[in-house]
């Protein structure tokens, strides 16, 4: 079993993350316009009396008139907070926090947090009870048991809404998905392996009673505890472990392992004996998900058994067993017939779900989403990678239809095809964009010179490249700044990264020699004039030593304007041949993806420049895996009003015609027309109004204003610039990017440098 690389980072990185910028993780954003008088009427006093009515005289128009339908509450008392035990309510909201931003990210349900401070059963039940009727779910997150059981139970019985301990059934889900696979492979009967779980939390209870429903007899499952197997002639046990007493003359875990088929457990790392493993039945499935550290870890099962089948509750391991697969999805589907609760049927067909969509082929769109991977059904790859874009649109519809013929919905969805496409529109695509870009440049191990080492949010970016197993960063630096940088931000002086000085490096006289022959004639620069610029310049260095193949990529700027860096640049590198050099920014807002063109290279673009950067944001659209359909920008949509600006914008339009490209593209045209399908009606004779994925601005001045414009006041999330055409992978970050802008142009650069021919010199 192939480990991977697991990411790890300080406690100040994680402290700094949850307090830059606002503190926390989460903040509420009006869907509506409240800027005018009439809208705030509208929002509040008097228009807001209209719903209040409706929703007096029809409580279900509450789905209809608020938030309430894409709603879930997010509840814990910090009793039992992942694996730091109980304490208490307040610090637990970091991790509640984190839930709602998980089920925003995966799913697009708005979540709230709510930290309730008691431990008292009866009060948590009653504070939840004289909520409830805000929101369409309940996710009850890290309640101790038996507790958790209790309030569960007593819930779902008052309230006519989901109410989900995730803590148990998002485990019991994702599980049972694993072990449906596993015995497949094993080639075992479902109805007749024998399990031993250990461990007789939440967790555990509900995985065996979804064992139970999906057919394994109750006798074929031996539970255990501290004290070891529950089994009927024991005195001791709680009126929850009694519902998995057993006759048996099993005590201990020893005894319990003889010829099991199964091994799950959810207890404490290193509990589980080689010589244990040993006993188990032919192909044994050890689902081993004790956290951090499992009961026995898969190279300690590999040394004694090649027949095993395995599974972590780790992400550094194949077949990880991880929630996150079900809680977002599930909720999706609860949420979009309306159901009462999430009920048995509903569990298991998001099992089953699960478990089909690791058998299924994966195409090209998602292999590419994944980095390029194509994971096979078999012993390392039993569940969906948490990544795989398709789980959005097949875990809900499954839950949505169970939730249908089980009497659950308040809502029917009539076509299930149509709800599949708009479940796949919620995924914000820039994420998984990066998801495959990562995942791709994880095998390859391209070196990526971080020209500006000093700069602190140039660093942790390069700790971040190192520590997710990118690749590997240089940074070009003065050890001793870089050294006290590392203790500032948490890391000890000794963290292990590569520090290249150009007044140091051995590499010095190449990079001169390389220079002067390129620069002697070019720019009558004497030898001594390019020893200056090498030994005194960061981005002069990285650039060399990308062009004589001392490393596969470089990430600069942040530190300065980005012309200035990109001058720099050039003076190294030239763009690749045939090919026009401009900066293409990727922005998302709301769902939709656009590229922008040209935000940092060619001031006034002629006619020809604009054609050339159609064609090449094209090429690089589609590496991004979207259909290019180019709008070129004007202040006039379709000569209107005319003017000489315009000309040349036209002219372009009519050069692409000529070139008879094999991408749709029409202009001029306003922003507007573009990008809203509004204007359908008024130009049919377009493909592209209202179609549009790919902007080109008719000045660079238009281009980054529009899209710095889109990213501070419009919160959209931007990619870029990416800079196009150069001759070799090179990324320049604009000045104060964070941390993540710099690792994403990082990454980016990367992976140019894999699936671009770049020409190294002589």
């Amino acid at each position: 079993m192939k480990k991977n690389k697991i990411e790890h980072y300080s406690d100040k990185e994680a402290l700094d993350f949850h307090t830059n910028d606002k503190s926390g993780k989460i903040e509420i954003v009006s869907s509506k316009p409240v800027t005018t008088k009439r809208d705030l009427a509208l929002a509040y006093s008097p228009g807001v009396a209209a719903p209040v009515k409706a929703i007096a005289d029809n409580p279900e128009l509450a789905y209809e008139y608020t938030t309430k339908g894409n709603l879930v509450a997010v509840i814990s008392n910090g009793s039992a907070i992942l694996g730091l035990g109980n304490l208490g309510a307040i610090a637990s909201k970091p991790v509640m926090e984190g839930k709602a931003v998980l089920f925003k990210r995966f799913a697009d349900i708005d979540s709230i947090d709510l930290e309730i401070d008691t431990e008292d059963t009866k009060e948590i039940i009653n504070s939840i009870k004289h909520i409830a009727k805000s929101f369409g779910g309940i996710n009850l997150e890290d309640i101790a048991a038996p507790n958790c059981f209790i309030i569960e139970e007593e819930l779902k019985k008052i309230l006519d809404i989901p109410v989900f301990h995730d803590d148990q059934h998002g485990t019991a889900i994702i599980t049972t998905a694993a072990l449906i696979n596993a015995v497949d492979i094993a080639k075992k009967n479902l109805k007749k392996i024998e399990i031993v779980i250990n461990g007789a939390g939440a967790a555990a209870m509900a995985c065996a009673k979804l064992f139970r429903s999906t057919g394994i007899p109750k006798n074929n499952i031996k539970m255990l505890d501290t004290k070891g197997v529950i089994n009927k002639n024991r005195k001791d046990i709680n009126s929850w472990k009694k519902e998995f007493a057993v006759e048996t003359k099993d005590k201990s875990l020893d005894d319990a392992m003889k010829n099991a088929d199964v091994f799950l457990g959810l207890s404490a790392a290193g509990v589980v004996k080689k010589s244990m493993v040993k006993k188990m039945a032919k192909n044994p499935i050890i689902f081993a998900c004790a956290n951090p550290d499992p009961e026995i870890k898969p190279e300690d099962i590999e040394e004694v058994r090649n027949d095993a089948i395995i599974a972590t509750g780790r992400s550094d391991y194949p077949n990880q067993v991880n929630n996150l697969i079900g809680f977002p999805y599930i909720f999706r589907g609860a949420l979009d017939v309306r159901a009462k609760t999430i009920n048995e049927e509903m569990k298991i067909a998001a099992a089953n779900a699960i478990a089909s969509l690791a058998r299924e082929f994966v195409p090209d769109e998602v292999a590419a989403a994944m980095g390029g991977e194509r994971p096979n059904y078999g012993k390392e790859y039993i569940i969906p990678s948490t990544f795989d874009p398709r789980l959005i649109s097949v875990i809900p519809v499954a839950v949505a239809k169970a939730a249908m013929k089980s009497g659950v919905a308040r809502k029917k969805i009539e076509n299930f095809d149509q709800y599949s496409e708009q479940l796949k529109q919620r995924l914000d695509p820039s994420v998984t964009i990066m998801q495959g870009i990562n995942n791709q440049i994880k095998k390859t191990n391209k070196k990526v010179v971080f020209a500006d080492g000093e700069d602190e949010n140039t660093l942790k970016a390069a700790i971040a490249f190192k520590n997710s197993g990118l690749g590997t960063p240089i940074l070009v630096a003065k050890e001793k700044v870089v050294k006290e940088k590392l203790r500032e931000i948490g890391y000890g002086e000794n963290f292990d990264i590569e520090i290249v000085n150009s007044t140091l490096s051995d590499k010095r006289k190449k990079y001169v020699n390389y220079l002067f022959r390129k620069l002697q004639r070019k720019e009558g620069l004497l030898e001594r004039d390019c020893d200056k610029m090498v030994r005194n310049d960061r981005v002069i260095w990285g650039s060399c030593m990308v062009a004589c193949g001392d490393a596969d990529a470089m990430v600069t700027g942040n530190s300065r304007r980005y012309g200035q860096s990109l001058d720099k640049v050039k003076k190294v590198i030239d763009a690749r041949p045939g090919e026009i050099m401009f900066g293409l920014n990727m922005i998302v807002n709301k769902g939709k993806t656009v590229f922008i063109a040209d935000t940092s290279v060619n001031e006034y673009p002629t006619s020809d420049q604009l054609s050339e950067i159609a064609i090449s944001a094209s090429r690089v659209a589609r590496l991004f895996g979207f259909e290019p359909k180019v709008a070129f920008l004007s202040h006039s949509t379709f000569g209107q009003p005319i003017t000489a600006r315009t000309k040349h914008i036209r002219d372009a339009v009519e050069i692409l015609k000529k070139k008879k490209v094999d991408f749709k593209f029409d202009g001029d045209m306003q922003p507007d027309v573009a990008l809203s399908d509004e204007y359908k009606d008024l130009y049919p004779f377009s493909e592209i109004v209202g179609n549009a994925n790919i902007l080109i601005m008719p000045g660079q001045h238009s281009a980054a204003i529009t899209y710095k414009i889109m990213k501070t006041l419009g919160g959209a999330k931007v990619i870029g610039p990416l800079l196009i055409g150069l001759g070799q992978a090179i990324e320049i970050a604009p000045l104060r990017s964070s941390t993540s802008d710099i690792l994403n142009l990082a990454s980016v650069a990367a992976y140019s440098s894999g699936v671009i021919n770049y020409k190294k010199p002589n």
